[in-house]
């Protein structure tokens, strides 16, 4: 997809009007080739459009389906879905830069390559340093533990540890407080946060 600009659509709305196509006219009979749906907005509601796009087309349509995405999560179908299997192309790294074996795999790909493609394209070394820095900084704080030897995507749907003050609040009736209570309560999250 691309945009529109004598329509006035953007990329995202050529996008999604492509994949309602899909969604309303698809059957079992149909071969159905969809490439990186979602990556025209935001990335939650990206990811939500693509996850929600090819469990329907998985359960609802039966369509064979060849879904290509950078969106983690969506390895994850295969636990949801009995008829859907995750497979990537191999890639490896060689005097610091990529190959591509074009060789098919089973499961989901240990890691992006999306950095190496950059530099392969030609974006500038201090921009590429600069990202992986940034990549380094976000693998640090994400809640997906490392499955092979290089740059991972985080799991943002995974759930983040409680936070005590959150769990204090969670587990408060203040219907049975009393106003003094209360504020006590407050001054002492308070605290705790600091």
């Amino acid at each position: 997809s691309s945009d529109d600009l004598a329509a006035g659509q953007s990329t995202f709305m050529v996008e999604m009007t492509e994949t309602a196509n899909i969604l309303h006219n698809a059957t079992p009979r149909s071969l159905v080739l969809m490439d990186e749906v979602g990556r025209g907005t935001s990335t939650f509601d990206g990811l939500s459009l693509a996850w929600a796009s090819a469990v329907h087309i998985a359960e609802q349509l039966e369509a064979f389906t060849l879904f290509a995405t950078h969106y983690f999560e969506m390895t994850t179908l295969p636990d949801r879905v009995s008829t859907v299997n995750n497979v990537h192309l191999t890639a490896t790294e060689h005097h610091d830069g990529i190959v591509f074996l074009h060789a098919v795999r089973e499961g989901p790909a240990s890691q992006s390559y999306g950095l190496q493609v950059a530099q392969l394209a030609g974006i500038p070394t201090s921009v590429i340093t600069l990202a992986r820095a940034r990549l380094r900084e976000l693998e640090s704080r994400s809640s997906h533990p490392p499955t092979g030897p290089g740059p991972e995507q985080t799991d943002m749907f995974a759930q983040q540890a409680s936070h005590p003050v959150m769990e204090r609040l969670a587990a408060l009736d203040p219907d049975n407080m009393t106003p003094r209570e209360a504020l006590d309560l407050l001054y002492s999250l308070q605290q705790q946060l600091k």
